[in-house]
């Protein structure tokens, strides 16, 4: 027998075998291609599991799942203290973490325009930390490498942009694959563009995953626990994900519908969750199931290079939130007077999300002291597209969108026997749907159907 005790929100997954027959788990595929992750301990494979977050578990020699005990669930339970008691706890605790993850280590940073890398980069900074930080853009897309620049350049990092060429998963498809199991989508990682980069960058990666969601609230009322799982639904589902799980039920002759499985998929894992507060239980269900088996997967990319330190992911960190007020956490607050009293130069350098404004002006960004700059950027794109160079906003779009791109699809789509799995009529009926009637909408579907294909390529035959 041996003990392994799962983080709250695990980095990686760690599997087991349990008593079942060794055969797809075709409802869990239907969940993934719907929500783009497995839920709760879901794998393609029923006789194969993910240990439960936050857990201790028993395995026996064969690696076969004994039993699982909590040792964390989450709550919330706000403390009666001041904006600035809490202010000072978080920066307490987010220090000490990364000063105990990246003391005597040269620190790789990625850097972006949004606050959690930034919240990162001042920590970094004020703890004297050696960084070298990067950042990338799409081509013809935002230039997100000057924000990035310039927080680099203000925290005195060692610092390198990089473009995300048209096309680059063709060339690292299989070995995203190898790497990530195909547990998620392969538009997602765009950090496979720069792969071979990575190994003379630094000692170790500092993440800054899962700030905003750690940090932010669901701006929600108190909704019925009808309404909370509308919610849950609406945030989970991509757009065509619901139409191709209904289409694959309905083609592997599985019993019931799609979306009355999903829905009561949903209230059993809502139903682990004893919190009241809307907002606070929609946070703790993303870190519990969306965390792990979502946002982790893809961190293997970077854990494949050099190790991962995520300090948003600490226990320590998972606990502390529980017991702020959702007052505070609203509007990224204390991530935003962290920066602000620690780093007041950052805090004058934009914020994408709210461009062309920042941490000190933000409140500023509507109508109509945000038209004359909604204006002029509308009129930039438009004219890029009237020159041929369209404005690019989504991964997809620079890996399914062209003639070459379009070719390796069809390859992977309809040469890789991925027939053997899902009906030919099925992956035709979605292909011509992306390229003939909604690109955006069928956008998702045609990239859980190339996952699929490599899964059924490389793995389906244990």
């Amino acid at each position: 027998m041996k003990t392994v005790t799962t983080p709250i929100i695990p980095i990686r997954p760690t599997f087991a075998k349990v008593d079942a027959p060794h055969e797809l788990h075709l409802e869990a595929i239907c969940v993934f291609v719907a929500i783009g992750f497995f839920l709760d301990t879901d794998t393609y494979w029923k006789d194969r599991v993910v240990l439960k977050a936050g857990a201790t578990h028993t395995l026996d020699t064969s690696e076969y799942l004994v039993s699982s005990a909590s040792y964390f669930n989450w709550h919330y339970s706000p403390r009666d203290i001041s904006f600035d008691t809490a202010l000072e706890e978080f920066t307490t605790l987010f220090e000490t973490i990364i000063k105990e993850q990246s003391q005597g280590r040269h620190v790789i940073l990625p850097l972006s325009g949004g606050l959690d890398s930034r919240t990162h980069a001042v920590a970094l900074k004020v703890l004297e930390a050696d960084v070298f930080s990067y950042s990338y853009q799409f081509k013809n897309g935002f230039d997100e490498t000057k924000i990035a620049k310039q927080i680099a350049e203000t925290c005195g990092f060692d610092f390198k942009s990089y473009t995300i060429p048209k096309g680059y998963l063709w060339n690292s498809i299989d070995k995203l694959a190898e790497i990530n199991q195909c547990y998620s989508d392969f538009t997602a990682p765009r950090q496979m563009a720069i792969y071979e980069d990575y190994a003379n960058m630094g000692d170790v990666f500092s993440l800054g995953h899962w700030g905003d969601v750690l940090f932010d609230s669901m701006h929600l009322s108190q909704l019925s626990k009808g309404e909370v799982l509308e919610v849950i639904q609406s945030k989970l589902l991509k757009k065509g994900g619901l139409e191709l799980a209904s289409k694959l039920w309905e083609s592997w002759e599985l019993q019931g519908d799609f979306k009355s499985y999903f829905t009561s998929r949903l209230e059993g894992l809502l139903a682990t969750i004893h919190i009241e507060d809307t907002n606070a239980k929609l946070r703790a269900f993303k870190s519990k199931y969306w965390a792990p088996r979502w946002t982790s997967v893809n961190l293997s990319v970077f854990e494949s290079i050099a190790p991962i330190e995520l300090p948003y992911y600490d226990n320590r960190m998972c606990e502390f939130i529980c017991t702020i007020p959702e007052a505070y956490l609203n509007n990224r607050q204390l991530q935003i007077e962290y920066i602000k009293q620690n780093a007041p130069d950052l805090a004058k350098i934009t914020w994408q999300e709210q461009q062309p404004f920042n941490l000190t002006n933000y409140h500023l960004n509507k109508m109509p002291l945000n038209l004359p700059y909604r204006v002029v950027n509308k009129i930039g794109r438009e004219i890029k597209g009237m020159l041929g160079k369209p404005y690019v906003q989504r991964n997809w779009e620079l890996q399914f969108l062209g003639k070459e791109n379009d070719t390796q699809l069809k390859k992977w789509l309809f040469e890789s026997d991925l027939s053997a799995m899902i009906p030919l009529k099925v992956i035709q009926q979605f292909y011509t749907n992306f390229k003939e009637k909604d690109k955006v909408n069928y956008a998702h579907p045609v990239s859980m159907l190339l996952t699929l294909a490599l899964f059924n390529q490389k793995f389906n035959h244990d």
